[in-house]
């Protein structure tokens, strides 16, 4: 027999889905059978899954210790060992990330609570892994929460701790990290109703003098990972608006204030190019001589896109409510826009 306690993390999760995370090789059918023979009870009574967890709540499986480990499948499943993964993981990719390693999570973190985190990342590292032997903020973001003492080393966890948003490899800025399942969920609603507000700095091909609104439609090629952009709706496409404002301009290039409205792959970065006024420093959409000119005297590799702001507004019946957060601009971006007398 386990015992388990439902810590916060797990707070308002289904019982299944906890006991599909905390025997991930059990089938469906055995976890339904255990529930109606009570071999897994909830605060000591019989459940059929569909409860939602509290914290605190006592899940019991009558189950032989050879049982749970065989389902449980510990490779990964207590958290110690996961984090000693993660650390030899992160250890191992310092090599690989150059100047990087001099990134610390801790001193990067915008705020936090018991719920969510906001950090500011680095353009050239993940939000998420995209292959196995990847090192992401993910990554970082567990290894930070393990150390801290938040994921205890041990016990076992039915919810792990990851990245509400996404921002691409090469755009830096505030990435949102859900600590708990309760922040996750709250955090990827307030996104996905478009509450939250998110504002972007960048700086763009040309002069932009006025505020504008833009709106069209969008065509992903999963083939090229590389979307399109049209002024009518077509077959595939996605509706976009995207908001900009002018902060300053020299007689070349502006530095702008980018509102992403609706949230899509490369929006920014494709929109902006669509109206010819690509991001400098973009080598999808970007134009090749200007990129070239602020290769050769800045050293810049990647795009001029940060992730600079989020407002919370005032109807939130949250401690969120009415807050905004900034995440400072990269030293590069800010040399640049200094030396192309944007700041």
């Amino acid at each position: 027999m386990q015992s388990v306690i439902a810590k916060d993390a797990e707070a308002g999760q289904r019982l299944n889905k906890f006991l599909s995370k905390y025997l991930p090789e059990a089938p469906q059918s055995f976890i339904y059978k255990m529930l109606r023979k009570k071999n897994i009870v909830l605060n000591g009574k019989k459940a059929d899954g569909s409860e939602k967890l509290e914290a605190n709540d006592e899940i019991k499986l009558f189950l032989a210790d050879e049982t749970i480990e065989k389902f449980a499948k510990r490779t990964g499943g207590s958290v110690s060992a996961v984090a000693v993964e993660v650390v030899t993981e992160i250890k191992q990719a310092s090599k690989d990330l150059g100047e990087q390693t001099t990134f610390i999570f801790d001193n990067n973190i915008i705020y936090e609570d018991e719920d969510v985190l906001f950090v500011n990342k680095p353009a050239e590292i993940l939000s998420q892994k995209a292959e196995a032997g990847d090192i992401s903020m993910v990554e970082y973001l567990l290894d930070y929460l393990t150390r801290t003492g938040f994921i205890s080393d041990n016990e076992r966890r039915g919810f792990q701790p990851g990245i509400c948003n996404r921002l691409d490899r090469n755009t830096s800025g505030l990435l949102i990290a859900g600590k708990t399942l309760r922040g996750s969920q709250t955090m990827s609603e307030l996104i996905k109703d478009r509450t939250v507000r998110k504002f972007y700095r960048t700086i763009v091909k040309g002069i932009i003098t006025e505020e504008k609104r833009i709106e069209g439609y969008l065509v992903k090629d999963e083939k090229t990972n590389t979307v399109s952009v049209s002024k009518k709706e077509c077959e595939g496409a996605l509706p976009i608006s995207t908001r900009y404002i002018p902060i300053a301009h020299s007689d070349k290039n502006t530095l702008l204030e980018v509102e992403l409205i609706t949230g899509r792959t490369h929006q920014i970065r494709a929109h902006l190019a669509s109206i010819g006024h690509p991001i400098i420093g973009d080598t999808k959409y970007g134009d090749k001589k200007s990129n070239a000119y602020f290769k050769k005297k800045y050293g810049l590799g990647f795009q001029l896109l940060h992730s600079y702001r989020l407002e919370f507004p005032e109807k939130l019946s949250c401690k969120l409510a009415g807050q905004n957060f900034t995440a400072p601009l990269p030293k590069q971006f800010v040399s640049i826009a200094e030396g192309e007398q944007l700041l």
